[in-house]
């Protein structure tokens, strides 16, 4: 990692803003996590620590939150995110054989981003897509019917885009 990423700074303006719009109400934390979340990328502890001091709220309750919804990531994610299934459907038709793959071609292992910030890779245990196994969710989008070759051309286009 360079210096210039691990010194990068958060501007927290854009966060005032939220916190302006919320500020005074009850039971609104989750609602400016997500918010947050959504400026920023991540919440990194810098914007946990406004988000406390804005809505007056312990420091320990925000992190409870954060840490309980998965929905909500403490650390920097990339730029495109792959989601491989690896349920019952998905690990009989191949998934371990895709997951494989992917780890090979990024270098890295399901739960961590590419130290490029490009990558982030998880293996999760259902999509809803059965009938499309082994399935993958890449940038929101659904590609079903994997295989790995398939899998590896969808992140060798995504480097040149």
């Amino acid at each position: 990692m360079s210096d210039a990423v691990a010194q990068e700074t958060v501007e927290l303006a854009p966060l005032q803003q939220i916190i302006d719009e919320y500020k005074g109400q009850r039971g609104v934390l989750i609602q400016v996590l997500q918010r947050a979340q959504e400026t920023y990328g991540y919440l990194p502890p810098e914007v946990l620590k406004a988000i406390s001091e804005g809505l007056g709220v312990p420091l320990s309750q925000v992190y409870g939150v954060v840490t309980f919804y998965a929905q909500f990531y403490l650390t920097r994610r990339g730029k495109h995110v792959i989601r491989t299934c690896d349920g019952t459907a998905c690990h009989v038709r191949g998934a371990a054989k895709v997951i494989d793959a992917i780890q090979k071609e990024l270098g890295i292992k399901a739960g961590e981003t590419t130290p490029d910030y490009q990558f982030t890779f998880e293996v999760v245990y259902c999509l809803g897509s059965c009938g499309l196994s082994p399935v993958a969710v890449v940038d929101d989008q659904v590609v079903g019917r994997l295989v790995p070759e398939k899998m590896l051309q969808i992140i060798r286009d995504l480097r040149e885009a």
